[in-house]
């Protein structure tokens, strides 16, 4: 899946800030997850994390 157009993110965002802090905050929680459980990650947790902010503001 390609990530979504970050014009598209921002646009359903309050500021850049928020976005960016969001994004970081989803990606370390999920980075945390994956080595507590000992998972082995395909794709980089910003990158699924991105991914996971589009799907649910609904933009992919």
């Amino acid at each position: 899946m390609l990530n979504p157009a970050i014009g598209k993110l921002i646009e359903n965002s309050e500021n850049r800030y928020g976005l960016v802090t969001e994004i970081a905050n989803c990606a370390r929680s999920i980075a945390n997850d994956a080595e507590a459980n000992e998972e082995i990650l395909l794709e980089k947790p910003v990158s699924i994390a991105i991914n996971k902010i589009a799907k649910e503001k609904e933009l992919i």
